[in-house]
């Protein structure tokens, strides 16, 4: 009866795992079709596994290129929006300035509630008048200033339970507030910050709208605008877009296919306390 009961949602979740995975798998099986193939026999196997779509995508439309901007910027801008995130988290939990931590935590917060798209105009006109735009900085500043405020909660959370007594002892032992926070601190919070990582990396290898109203070069195009562009360019040629879009997909299907354990452990630890 037990096991009965532990089966029953499984079998909930598994018309909704049909409904989310179908089309990944769709345009992955269309990815190795010709045009013929797509268009006659849409849900049938290939009749050959080619890597010609692939290959194309790397060729006429230098996905490779695209796809190392999207890497460097997402990378760069999670990486800044994390160390900067730690640090005001540490700030706002254990700063002895109770009006002043609670008030910029209740700001942060409230920034979650802002939309980045209704930032646009105003987004706009100070990157150009900063200068920087149409380079990777352009989307550098934006994205770790709007991962700050979710990395911020999270870490808070999670800081919340750790004992103040380690760092007392670490005071003790002569370290300052950035030792404490390099070889206390840090080192606790690994699995949070490596689940806050995750989200805000794949959050700004999927965007989309900044990304094409603020990098006018094709040089410098991310992924998704430049599987767009690709879209446009071979718009009959549904094989090498399924190819274009496997390719953009490949980094957040292996961070969680890897990293699953860590994002639940890292969700978990931050909800011990908040």
């Amino acid at each position: 009866m037990k096991k009965r009961i532990k089966l029953f949602p499984h079998l909930i979740l598994l018309p909704y795992l049909a409904v989310i995975l179908y089309p990944l798998l769709f345009v992955l099986n269309s990815s190795f079709k010709d045009n013929t193939q797509i268009v006659t026999h849409p849900w049938s196997l290939p009749e050959s596994f080619s890597l010609e779509n692939y290959t194309k995508a790397f060729t006429s439309a230098h996905i490779g290129k695209f796809f190392f901007n999207s890497l460097y910027i997402s990378t760069t801008a999670t990486t800044a929006s994390i160390l900067l995130a730690l640090g005001i988290a540490y700030a706002v939990t254990r700063m002895k300035f109770p009006t002043l931590s609670k008030m910029t935590y209740g700001l942060l917060l409230l920034s979650l509630l802002i939309s980045p798209v209704s930032l646009l105009i105003p987004l706009y006109i100070m990157i150009k008048n900063l200068g920087l735009y149409n380079t990777p900085f352009a989307l550098i500043v934006p994205y770790t200033a709007f991962g700050i405020p979710l990395s911020v909660f999270v870490i808070a959370a999670f800081l919340k339970s750790i004992p103040k007594e380690l760092e007392e002892a670490g005071i003790m032992d002569g370290l300052s507030v950035f030792g404490l926070l390099g070889r206390i601190v840090l080192p606790l919070t690994m699995p949070t910050l490596v689940t806050v990582f995750i989200i805000n990396f794949i959050s700004h290898w999927n965007e989309y709208i900044l990304a094409s109203l603020l990098l006018s070069g094709e040089s410098l195009r991310t992924l998704p605008v430049a599987v767009v562009a690709f879209m446009d360019k071979f718009n009959f040629n549904y094989g090498a877009m399924s190819a274009a879009v496997m390719i953009s997909c490949v980094p957040v299907i292996i961070v969680y296919a890897v990293l699953q354990k860590k994002i639940i452990e890292g969700v978990a630890a931050g909800s011990v306390k908040g």
